[in-house]
């Protein structure tokens, strides 16, 4: 089975697709945690030119892991899991998303992890950009996670802390969402995508209609 979870910054695709893959099973893949690895070799190298960051992006020796309670991400030999959700690589990572050329690099890339995952026996979650309608359009489900804009800016702040202030927070997430629908559609549903609101449900309970879609899919 493969499940793709689709939907705007904060709108809690992780910690869904997180939940979801330990509920049935299932491998995770955090495809928003490969542009931040490129965005964290690209403040690393001081590169920012369009052509640069497709040279850095195709180059990349990017291992991404699958394991929902382990999922480190290795950018050229460094474990850079924490390095990747800093503020500052958040703030930067759209200028690398918004590449058509990057993204076409890291779509084939996360196809073929898809592909070696079922290839291996194992579905698999995979929440991020475009999951539903570029990576696997194909999916076996399909989900639209959304939420109204302050209940996606209080989740993200909650998750950084203390870290930046409630306006660096809702600069990140706006901000993002506009940058990255330049080149990602993720505001509204395609055919076939199962929309689910979640800001007034709690975690569990968004899981819960996750793994209901997915239960009616081999009912």
């Amino acid at each position: 089975m493969v499940i793709a979870i689709d939907g705007p910054s904060g709108s809690g695709k992780s910690s869904t697709a997180k939940g979801v893959a330990r509920r049935l099973g299932l491998a995770f893949l955090d495809t928003g945690s490969m542009y931040r690895a490129c965005a964290w070799q690209a403040a690393e190298d001081g590169v920012s030119d369009a052509a640069d960051l497709v040279a850095l992006a195709r180059a990349a020796d990017l291992q991404v892991g699958t394991d929902p309670d382990d999922a480190r991400v290795r950018m050229n030999g460094t474990d850079v899991t924490e390095a990747i959700r800093l503020p500052q690589i958040s703030a930067e990572v759209s200028k690398v998303a918004v590449v058509p050329e990057v993204r076409g690099e890291l779509v084939r890339r996360q196809r073929e992890i898809v592909a070696d995952t079922l290839a291996g026996g194992r579905g698999i979650v995979l929440e991020g950009r475009d999951t539903t309608t570029v990576v696997t359009p194909e999916a076996d489900v399909r989900v639209l996670l959304v939420a109204d804009p302050d209940a996606r800016v209080a989740r993200r702040h909650a998750e950084l802390g203390e870290v930046v202030d409630v306006a660096a927070v809702s600069d990140q997430v706006i901000r993002r969402d506009r940058d990255d629908s330049t080149v990602a559609a993720f505001t509204e549903a395609a055919d076939g995508v199962v929309v689910v609101d979640s800001t007034e449900l709690t975690l569990e309970q968004v899981v819960d209609a996750v793994v209901a879609l997915a239960g009616k899919v081999h009912a």
